[in-house]
């Protein structure tokens, strides 16, 4: 089953029964499988789940940023009314940078190394908003102090390398923001940062997105992030959304095994100290052929004989809160 995306009031992003697949020896891997995501302008969405469940395939996706051996071979990317899936690169150039931004994991593979950090920034400004040479520096200065970088005037002279991991990020949002984007897509953006530095920027993306008014969709492995950041959460499972509903909705009462899996492990402060961890056995599954069934099956500890008959039928605790698995809705996990 697969949980169609339902649509807000005034939709900004309109994805439906998206289909990614990559060319591998061996056959065809399906990354992203049927996934529909629909959210307003200003709305914030995380998409959480394991390594391997087609997180940043989507986002690849969603920016028309797949490697050569990747493609989209089903469904609808429709961003402010306009057909994306299949768009050429002509028609991705006045979107990408400029309307839609993302903000990377790695930020030193972001960033050109034998740039000055002021060219990088200047140079998209310059394109998409036509702005001269005076103007794009001034614009550049104001962004690197919002970004809370200190004497930006002398940070737009240094190259990538001179900066720290936590500097590097803010100059790398700093460009995502240049252009004012609507959406911006943020994949892991505080995987190789410390942790206060992580805490940091993580705030600097929710104020100015609710400041600028941006969509966010923000790619996390880290479930109390996700609570913290977004109004919305999607849980990925084997290249598929297992359930998405409200983030509070979804730790207070979540619906999908997968997903209370996931919350189980996260550590508590009201725990024993020397309480183990829950973990989820085994890993999400390679899908190189499509295969019926509930593929979170084999790791689950609900399964039935159901499961691996037929896709899960989806189904709704709230109009809001909806998910894909045999059992009936609960009220509380």
């Amino acid at each position: 089953m697969h949980i169609p995306a339902a649509s807000p009031p005034s939709v900004l992003l309109d994805v439906q029964n998206l289909r990614v697949e990559f060319r591998i020896r061996g056959g065809v891997l399906r990354a992203v499988d049927s996934v529909g995501l629909a959210m307003a302008p200003g709305e914030s969405i995380a998409i959480v789940g394991e390594s391997g469940c087609g997180k940043s395939a989507l986002a690849s996706a969603l920016l028309g940023l797949l490697p050569g051996n990747g493609v989209v071979s089903a469904g609808s990317i429709r961003f402010a009314g306009q057909e994306l899936a299949g768009a050429s690169e002509n028609a991705w150039r006045p979107l990408r940078g400029r309307r839609i931004a993302m903000v990377f994991q790695d930020p030193m593979t972001s960033l050109t190394p034998w740039l000055r950090i002021g060219a990088q920034i200047s140079e998209q400004i310059r394109i998409h908003l036509h702005m001269s040479a005076g103007a794009a520096q001034a614009q550049v200065l104001a962004l690197l102090a919002a970004v809370g970088l200190p004497d930006p005037a002398q940070l737009v002279t240094r190259y990538p390398h001179e900066l720290s991991g936590g500097q590097r990020q803010r100059v790398v949002i700093a460009m995502a923001l240049s252009c004012n984007p609507d959406l911006l897509i943020a994949d892991e953006p505080t995987t190789a940062l410390d942790v206060t530095v992580q805490a940091q920027v993580l705030a600097l993306i929710r104020r100015e997105q609710r400041q600028r008014g941006m969509g966010l969709v923000l790619i996390t492995h880290n479930l109390a992030v996700a609570r913290g950041m977004c109004e919305r959460m999607l849980v990925m499972y084997a290249g598929r959304v297992v359930e998405d509903g409200p983030a509070a909705a979804i730790f207070a009462a979540p619906q999908h095994p997968y997903t209370r899996g996931l919350l189980a492990a996260l550590p508590r402060l009201d725990q024993p100290r020397d309480q183990v961890l829950h973990a989820i056995p085994g890993s999400p599954p390679r899908r190189i052929a499509a295969t019926p069934g509930c593929p979170f099956a084999p790791r689950c500890p609900l399964v039935e004989a159901a499961c691996s008959a037929s896709d899960p039928p989806g189904q709704s605790r709230t109009p809001t809160h909806r998910y894909a698995c045999i059992h009936p809705p609960s009220v509380t996990a």
